[in-house]
């Protein structure tokens, strides 16, 4: 007689009321920190960071070792289920990204868009990696090569955080100016770049440096986009052809959800990054010509009012403020800090005065491609995760985060006051010939 093995235990009820704990109190202080932010005009993302920050070692472990260690525990077990909620949240926040991204406006802005995107891109790519291999190497966690650190730094200060962009050209009235939507255009471009290039420097890291494995972890990204849109996209439109039949948005959130899911599992079965496969799942689902956005309210609100928050206080907790109390490490943020500026303002500065537009303009776009918020929460999520970055060097990419996210509406401002003044100066002295950009007509409206 063969007897039937025991069931796998349930989770322990200590185990289940930490977590409980864990989650209220991050959702509670990333919700309160969120909206204090925001009404100091500053992107929520900088409060819901913080909100980790007090709980982790920055501060809470400092003030109440104690009562921290019960709250976070050592044990890894216990923190991956905190994690794995947040790994939830992020895959379904960047799924989302994907399916909101208005490609159409790469279209209309075609190649003043690619100048603006590539120049913006490729030189805090190159001057990333330069300083990933100038950077001393006692701030790389024990393993991690050289190599591979400097290409991951490259990637993390080359993106744009689109949901930032959007968010402030929305609140300064600019999103339909020529300007807004050619920083949303050009920031379009970053963002689908900087995604295949996290997902080809993560497989590099798992998999090692030989030839073998470097021309994998190229051809790899290529091949899951091919098979993507030729398979994928047309079962992802029957799928939401099916569900639009229902007047309810419970069908169109469940084939959304599953495809974001199913896509992040396959590229993580192939050893690239699930948050790659998230992205391409949604930009199918936008380009799929059979999304109805606003079924899509239900999930885009739990994401971005509940996973989205715990996700990124959960960030905040791996962040440790004092280690920036050592010099190395204060040198080395300000550096890294300059350098993602600097290339990113110079890079997008170039590739606007290539394509005609005057300085102010200019000046426009590199803030508004300048702000990384949620991107590079999640690429530092993501190298913190394959071993790459260490405490101290994880600290220092989330500064830029939060300091680029900050820097981007006052600058935005100043250089769009200073195009308005030029644009009626020409109107005064009729001059109608200067090269810049001008007022679309929707914002007339």
């Amino acid at each position: 007689m063969v007897l039937s093995a025991a069931p796998v235990p349930t989770i322990a009820h200590h185990s289940l009321l930490v977590l409980l704990l864990q989650l209220a109190l991050l959702l509670l202080l990333a919700l309160a920190l969120g909206q204090l932010a925001a009404r100091f005009k500053m992107p929520a993302i900088v409060g819901e960071l913080f909100a980790g920050v007090l709980v982790g070692p920055s501060v809470l472990g400092h003030l109440l070792p104690g009562f921290s260690d019960w709250l976070l525990p050592r044990q890894p077990e216990q923190m991956h289920l905190l994690d794995a909620v947040g790994q939830l949240g992020v895959l379904l926040l960047v799924g989302i990204t994907g399916m909101e991204l208005k490609f159409d406006l790469v279209k209309r802005r075609g190649t003043t868009a690619v100048r603006v995107s590539l120049a913006g891109l490729l030189l805090p790519l190159g001057l990333g990696v330069a300083t990933g291999f100038l950077l001393p190497a006692s701030l790389l966690p024990g393993g991690t090569d050289q190599t591979v650190f400097a290409l991951f730094l490259g990637v993390a200060l080359c993106v744009s955080a689109i949901p930032v962009i959007a968010k402030t050209l929305m609140d300064m009235n600019l999103l339909h100016r020529e300007v807004g939507q050619l920083t949303l255009a050009s920031g379009v471009i970053d963002d689908v770049i900087g995604w295949f290039l996290l997902s080809i420097v993560s497989a590099m890291a798992t998999a090692g440096l030989t030839t073998g494995k470097i021309a994998a972890s190229l051809l790899y990204p290529v091949g899951v986009v091919l098979v993507a849109f030729l398979v994928g996209r047309p079962l992802v439109r029957l799928a939401l052809r099916a569900a639009n039949r229902s007047p309810q948005a419970g069908p169109t959130v469940a084939v959304a959800a599953l495809s974001v899911l199913l896509g992040s599992a396959g590229t993580h079965a192939l050893g690239l990054e699930a948050v790659f496969g998230a992205f391409v799942s949604g930009v199918l689902i936008s380009t799929s010509g059979e999304l109805d956005p606003e079924k899509l309210a239900p999930l885009r609100t739990t994401v971005l009012a509940f996973l989205a928050p715990v996700y990124f206080a959960t960030a905040g907790l791996r962040m440790d403020l004092t280690a920036l109390a050592r010099p190395a490490v204060l040198v080395t943020a300000v550096a890294v800090l300059a350098v993602a500026v600097l290339g990113k303002f110079v890079g997008a500065y170039i590739g606007a005065k290539l394509s005609g537009l005057n300085r102010w303009e200019a000046l426009a776009l590199g803030a508004g491609m300048n702000s990384r918020g949620v991107i590079e929460v999640i690429v530092a999520m993501v190298g913190l995760r394959l071993g790459i970055l260490g405490a101290e060097t994880y600290t220092v990419i989330i500064l830029v985060a939060i300091v680029t996210s900050l820097m981007a509406p006052p600058i935005l401002r100043a250089a769009m006051a200073r195009v308005e003044e030029r644009a009626e100066n020409e109107m005064v002295l009729g001059s109608g010939g200067g090269r810049g950009l001008t007022p679309s007509p929707a914002a007339k409206v």
